[in-house]
């Protein structure tokens, strides 16, 4: 999938960001139900209402070969509370979208006509062919370049799905989730072990995605990397991304596989409600490692929910980049009369001729976001903006890509404090020299702040150019009363930045 910026000329960053109403997806999950409340349904959708409930539909299925009855009371009672909440959030569709217990058990459809006549709603029963394809477009929403195999782990099934070129393509759906699985036979890690490669096995095209990358999602898998996280004493605890070396992961997967529920109570971070599913998820985990033996292990925060949004749109939306798309929705109800961000972009632009493409992405993503500080105190504007950057919702980005955007937007302001916490945290995901280099950005973008007051027709009025020794600022003459000692001073200290001799050029009339 080839991903689309938005022109120089498309100022929207500024008020008029399209807005699409909000929309809303109810996952009727083997283990769990959940409401997701999106403030939009267009490239970037934030989520606005979040709320699960751990029913276990799928609790004893391949015994008793029927929903849960238990769990289908906990979920007939509260699927018309999750359709009230939605309806008065003025949600414009809501999905509801049933997965495999559901489709599996020989009680689903019965369940299924007694929901939609609670909520007065349609309840879509997804096929498990269905169900594996839009995970894998949730995770091409938020890792547009994703390139391997996509692992859902649910309660009652793991859904594999190749990703490749932006499309998803080969897909299996196992009975392998916990809820399906006798815990006798969890308990035997032997059996339970060739059981797991024996299904594996049956999917022939695995073979050919060996040594790409491995995308996890699903919750136990996610409760997996905070376990890993908090292992490792890594310092950002965002999910989206993260990504481990496949020897490291599977090390750390055979030592979880084998631990009891009594010890994972004792650790912190561990979700009581995850406790006793967590050491199988580790256990299949390692197994497909072991069938994959891929490159890295990425965790998507994105799933089925965000593929069945991303599948609504058009194609030209699709290819829109999902951080510029965000970047555009954290700000647009903040900036006053601030320059746009993609204007912003272009007029830098000279200053960074050798720029790698990501790294021009970042820029372009710090630009967008360079106002997020706008309202803060002035003392405090350069680490509030640093710590909001880095822990923003938002996907299309690793984590030392974080850092780097949130280094170069704190920098419009001032030079983070080197002794906080977050510039710690930053300086373990960046080396010195990109940290110089986003501060470059963030001098290069205060200095148009200043210069124009932060009014794109202002900054238009001036340029931007330079070469292996010199930076120089062309000031028309009847704009040289805006250049000031401040901006000449500001000016200088961009140019040292960069390694070059700062030249104001003032053009006669």
């Amino acid at each position: 999938m080839s991903i689309t910026a938005p022109s120089a000329s498309d100022s929207r960053d500024r008020f008029d960001v399209p807005k699409t109403p909000p929309s809303a997806v109810v996952d009727i999950g083997s283990n769990s139900i959940r409401l997701v409340v999106y403030e939009s349904s267009d490239r970037a959708p934030l989520p606005v209402f979040n709320e699960k409930l751990l029913c276990g539909l799928g609790r004893d299925l391949d015994a008793t070969g029927k929903l849960s009855e238990e769990g289908v009371e906990q979920a007939l009672h509260a699927l018309p509370r999750f359709i009230d909440i939605a309806r008065s959030m003025g949600v414009s569709r809501i999905d509801m979208l049933a997965t495999a217990a559901v489709r599996e058990a020989s009680n689903g459809r019965d369940f299924v006509d007694r929901a939609r006549a609670r909520c007065a709603h349609d309840i879509e029963i997804l096929s498990g062919e269905e169900e594996a394809r839009l995970s894998g477009l949730g995770v091409l929403s938020g890792t547009p370049e994703a390139e391997g195999v996509m692992g859902d782990l649910g309660g009652g099934s793991v859904e594999l799905v190749e990703l490749s070129g932006g499309e998803t393509g080969a897909q299996a759906t196992l009975p392998l989730g916990p809820l399906r699985l006798d815990t006798k036979l969890v308990q035997k890690p032997t059996k339970a072990k060739d059981l797991i490669d024996q299904r594996l096995a049956g999917v022939d095209w695995l073979s050919r995605v060996r040594g790409k990358s491995f995308y996890v999602v699903g919750g136990a898998w996610r409760s997996f990397a905070r376990l890993h996280m908090t292992h490792v004493g890594y310092p950002l605890h965002i999910i989206h991304h993260y990504a481990m070396r496949a020897d490291r992961a599977a090390e750390f997967s055979d030592f979880v596989s084998k631990l009891s529920p009594g010890t994972l109570q004792k650790v912190h971070g561990v979700s009581k409600r995850r406790i006793d599913t967590l050491p199988y998820a580790a256990m299949l985990l390692n197994r497909v490692i072991a069938t994959l033996q891929p490159k890295e292990i990425v965790f998507s925060a994105h799933g089925l929910r965000e593929g069945c949004l991303f599948d609504r749109l058009s194609p030209e939306q699709r290819r829109q980049d999902p951080l510029f798309s965000a970047c555009r929705h954290v700000v647009h109800h903040e900036r006053a009369l601030a320059v746009g961000g993609h204007d912003l972009f272009r007029w830098l632009t000279p200053l960074f001729p050798d720029e790698s493409p990501e790294g021009e992405r970042l820029r372009h993503a710090a630009c967008l976001l360079s106002d997020v500080a706008r309202w803060e105190h002035p003392d405090y504007r350069a680490e509030h903006a640093l710590m909001r950057v880095m822990r923003l919702p938002v996907v299309g980005i690793d984590h030392p890509g974080r850092a780097f955007v949130g280094m170069a937007v704190a920098s419009r302001h001032s030079q983070p404090d080197t002794e906080s916490e977050i510039f710690r945290i930053v300086r373990r995901l960046l080396s010195e020299e990109a940290i110089e280099h986003a501060r470059a950005i963030g001098l290069a973008t205060r200095l148009a702040y200043t210069v124009s007051g932060g009014i794109t027709a202002l900054l238009d009025r001036f340029t931007l150019s330079s070469d292996a020794e010199t930076v120089r600022l062309e000031v028309p003459a009847d704009q040289d009363h805006l250049v000031g000692e401040v901006v000449e001073r500001r000016f200088g200290v961009l140019a040292k930045a960069l390694n070059r001799k700062p030249m104001v050029v003032r053009s006669s009339l």
